[in-house]
């Protein structure tokens, strides 16, 4: 059989034309960082100071911003209420919620609607008889298509 066309940020089908193609993926365990696809460009950074530099950006991403992020370890205690407030602010429903080792993933716009039919949210909490790695949640994940016309 042929190998399968691989498509942009893996996805199984090609975006129609007109339209960015995304996934973003939780972390899950010590060895499996978090990942943020955007047309097939890798768009993960890693900080110390997670809450500081988060909001900075936020509040720095300019109107048109498709916002992108995802939890590794540990939102809960890493991202300040601050920033949890910030980010509620932008739409999500979940961010209150983390708790510790969540996996969390969250797609936004600034200045902007998402369609209603993209999922913008995805939350796993830690349970030890239902984690898939030692004390580490399975990761999740979000993925999809955003028309370039919204932006």
């Amino acid at each position: 059989a042929p190998v399968p066309k691989r498509h942009k940020c893996d996805h199984w089908t090609p975006c129609p034309p007109g339209n960015y193609a995304y996934r973003i993926l939780s972390g899950g365990g010590k060895d499996k960082m978090a990942k943020i696809c955007f047309e097939d460009e890798l768009c993960v950074t890693d900080s110390t100071d997670h809450s500081g530099e988060m909001m900075t950006f936020i509040r720095n991403a300019p109107t048109g911003t498709l916002l992108l992020m995802a939890t590794h370890d540990d939102g809960s205690t890493l991202l300040k209420k601050d920033a949890r407030k910030l980010i509620e602010e932008l739409g999500s429903k979940e961010i209150m919620n983390i708790k510790f080792r969540s996996s969390w993933v969250f797609i936004t716009a600034k200045g902007f609607k998402l369609p209603n039919d993209i999922q913008k949210e995805k939350i796993n909490h830690s349970d030890q008889k239902l984690n898939r790695y030692r004390g580490w949640p399975a990761e999740i994940q979000i993925d999809g298509c955003v028309p370039r016309n919204l932006i």
